[in-house]
């Protein structure tokens, strides 16, 4: 079998994750247990992503404060806040969890604070993620521009397109 370039594997996970953040940022339209379970499954799915880029992480992080380019520094500390913001999403979420905890025996007394906080930071996430989106564009053009190549109308001389005609 095939193996995919790297790039192919960041692209089929980035993607998944977009489409199950998208789902988890309706609860109403998804229901609060798909909600929740999904949200718990994108967790797992930020770690993987961490981990695929964690040596970019560490060179990035290592010259933040060295000479590098500002897009990698704006990159860097973007991702740093988004990942903030999702974390104490995921944290405040699994605190209040109505369908999740109780599964394994654990209940929490509702909390106001918690559900202000879960929405914010939620909110916050879904306008770093589109600043995130934003800088990543050209890539993800990129990578589906080569999945789904366009192809130019190969063009035929004008006498050609009128004999079609009359045919």
């Amino acid at each position: 079998m095939k193996q995919r370039p790297q790039n192919w594997n960041h692209l089929l996970i980035d993607s998944v994750m977009f489409i199950a953040f998208l789902i988890t940022t309706a609860p109403s339209f998804s229901g609060l247990a798909i909600h929740e379970w999904l949200s718990l499954a994108l967790a797992g799915m930020i770690i993987t992503h961490l981990l695929l880029h964690w040596q970019w992480i560490v060179t990035i992080g290592k010259r933040l404060f060295a000479k590098t380019i500002w897009r990698s520094r704006l990159n860097y500390l973007l991702n740093a806040l988004l990942f903030l913001a999702f974390t104490i999403t995921v944290a405040t979420g699994v605190l209040m969890s109505r369908e999740a905890l109780p599964l394994f025996g654990i209940t929490l007394p509702r909390d106001r604070t918690l559900e202000i906080l879960h929405r914010q930071a939620s909110d916050l996430t879904v306008i770093i993620l589109g600043l995130h989106v934003a800088i990543h564009w050209s890539w993800i053009v990129g990578m589906f521009r080569r999945i789904w190549p366009l192809r130019k109308p190969t063009r035929q001389p004008a006498v050609a397109q009128l004999e079609e005609v009359r045919q």
